[in-house]
């Protein structure tokens, strides 16, 4: 619907949908510009007020404006803040208003000025609490848009840097940024993201990023496999657009998404780029041995055990004790208690929650043992597990672990190393059937096979002028 030409009826309409008198943080206020009745509506907290004021002032002081012949010029010639535009759609003005920009309504005009003088509430860009690192930035993306954006402008300040800008669904209404380097981004792979976001129709952007990308994914809910790889860290997200990655930035969170997503991007961390080559390869190697054990030494000591094979050179790994619950259940139960503390911590406050953990852990664990509910050897395998979930960085692929571990013990339980076997295959089914959004395969560069960046992926090679 386009702006009314009349003053009186525009002026209402945009009362009606603005929630004039009905909402107490929409502010609406008359002014006149040179003799030029005028209209301010803005929302309370988002304005700027030392812009508007000035903005303000210099309309107000104006001796006449009847030179104006259009709301562009107008702009023009009386408007001193450099990002303000004329709009005639009258739901893209309300939409304006509601992102935080100060809407002038002019008489004699059929269209209005939006006047981008925002100052969105935000905390400060300290580092985000899951990606540390020892050495290198500190700094960390927030729930603005617009910040974001700039901490990715002041490390990459190439021209060729574009970050589009779209609104997701008439619904809505999200502002989502589709960031990119013009000359290394795959085309096609562009094309495709820009086709998901603009097929996206939601009512509501509730959970933002994670939001938007189960509405780009395509429906495996039975998959635990991450088909998205998040980060917090802008260094982390400009290396990504210097390899030709795209990154979603959404408005109101500060995580933004990695298009495209492999399996093996998951064991890359900020801390192998800040090390020396050497060392750098040396944690990445250890973290992928890490996940390896995460996944399979219960299951794989649970069927030692439950097939009497820990004879001879295998002898440290059998139990010791007596015990009176099933191994199977113990390994369960142990694993359910681990998810517990963890949601226990999450919902303690703060000053608490690291001794709650730890007392919790050791007071649970000796009690278990003594009552014969738990052997010593299955709390030491869970606190293995637990911790070294901790050395990767994904909470996402973390669960994804836990499920399928939880899968083997049930199936070694049923049918000893046959559901052992059974269960690999299956992982291997899963991995080789998800389908991340974009991208040549969920486990490049095995599939299709890339020997260079199977190595990259390996090994950090350090910095030359060949690869950067």
């Amino acid at each position: 619907m386009l702006l009314s030409g009349d003053f009186e009826r525009a002026a209402a309409q945009l009362d009606a949908l603005l929630g004039v008198g009905r909402c107490f943080d929409v502010v609406a206020r008359e002014l006149y510009a040179g003799r030029r009745r005028c209209r301010v509506y803005g929302i309370d907290g988002y304005g700027d007020s030392a812009v508007l004021e000035r903005v303000l002032g210099r309309l107000i002081s104006a001796p006449s404006t009847v030179e104006a012949q259009s709301m562009r010029e107008f702009i023009e010639r009386y408007v001193s803040f450099a990002q303000a535009e004329a709009e005639t759609d009258l739901e893209k003005a309300v939409t304006g208003v509601l992102q935080g920009k100060t809407l002038l309504l002019a008489e004699g005009f059929a269209a209005c000025a939006l006047i981008d003088a925002k100052q969105v509430p935000s905390r400060s860009v300290d580092e985000p609490s899951s990606g540390k690192v020892l050495r290198g930035a500190h700094d960390g993306f927030i729930e603005s848009l617009t910040v974001n954006a700039a901490l990715l402008r002041r490390r990459i300040r190439d021209p060729r840097l574009t970050l589009e800008g779209h609104q997701i669904s008439e619904g809505s209404r999200a502002d989502v940024a589709l960031c990119y380097l013009e000359h290394k981004v795959d085309r096609k792979l562009l094309e495709d993201v820009r086709g998901k976001l603009g097929a996206i129709d939601l009512r509501s952007v509730s959970m933002s990023q994670e939001t938007i990308a189960e509405a780009m994914m395509a429906r495996q809910w039975w998959n635990p496999l991450p088909k998205v790889r998040y980060t917090e860290r802008p260094d982390v997200a400009t290396a990504c657009l210097m390899e030709g990655s795209i990154i979603v930035l959404v408005d109101n969170s500060p995580a933004a998404m990695i298009l495209p997503t492999c399996f093996f991007d998951f064991v890359k961390e900020a801390n192998d780029f800040y090390f020396p080559p050497l060392v750098g390869s040396y944690l990445r190697i250890l973290r992928y041995v890490v996940f390896v054990l995460t996944l399979f030494i219960t299951p794989v000591w649970y069927a030692l055990v439950k097939t009497s094979m820990t004879q001879g050179a295998l002898h440290f790994l059998a139990i010791t004790e007596d015990y009176e619950v099933p191994l199977l259940v113990q390994l369960l139960f142990a694993e359910f208690i681990v998810d517990l503390i963890k949601l226990t911590s999450l919902n303690t406050p703060s000053i608490f929650s690291n001794s709650f953990s730890m007392i919790g852990a050791l007071v649970l664990g000796d009690f278990a043992v003594q009552a014969h509910w738990m052997v010593p050897e299955v709390l030491a395998y869970m606190a293995f597990v637990a911790i070294a979930n901790f050395a990767q960085p994904s909470y996402e692929l973390g669960y994804a672990f836990k499920l399928l571990r939880l899968m083997l013990l049930l199936l070694v339980g049923a049918l000893d190393w046959a559901g052992l076997a059974i269960g690999c295959a299956v992982i291997a089914a899963l991995l080789a059937s998800t389908r991340p959004i974009g991208g040549k395969s969920y486990l490049y560069p095995l599939i299709p096979f890339d020997r260079g960046a199977l190595r990259s992926l390996l090994l950090r090679r350090p910095v030359s002028r060949e690869n950067t």
